[in-house]
């Protein structure tokens, strides 16, 4: 068993987070007599599912979602089913996101290419505006 400050240090987080997911529904923790919070394995475990779809970019509600299905099917099997309908949207969700960021990517190396063209053909034009112009003075580059 753990307390709400023995619990957010094991995960980093802190206590108002694991108030919060509680809030949220995602947690229920058993309370003491004097009303004091106490997590066990089942929360630990909630709280596991909860920071891995984090770090995977789920978001709350399809954490909750997840986290939910494990009360209403102990096999695990509708809960591990969700989860691999939700990672496979995410996947797609990056896999789009990959295709525009290649097309970003793609588009700023075309223009940085063309501004390269043009910072070239303005030296180049400057440079001969100024050789014409000292040719009008009538020096030529071994006079200067």
């Amino acid at each position: 068993m753990y307390t709400i400050s023995e619990l957010a240090n094991e995960f980093e987080l802190t206590t108002r987070t694991l108030r919060y997911y509680e809030e949220l529904g995602m947690l229920k923790p058993k309370r003491t007599g004097s009303g004091k919070r106490v997590y066990g394995k089942k929360e630990y475990a909630q709280l596991k599912i909860i920071m891995r779809g984090k770090k995977y970019g789920f978001s709350l509600v399809e954490i909750k979602d997840i986290v939910l299905l494990f009360d209403k099917d102990r096999t695990g099997i509708r809960q591990l089913e969700k989860t691999i309908d939700t990672a496979a949207q995410k996947l797609n969700e990056v896999n789009e996101r990959i295709k525009e960021l290649s097309e970003l990517k793609q588009d700023f190396e075309q223009m940085i290419q063309g501004f390269n063209k043009n910072l070239h053909d303005l030296k180049m034009n400057e440079k001969l505006a100024s050789d014409k112009f000292n040719m009008n003075l009538g020096f030529d580059d071994r006079q200067r």
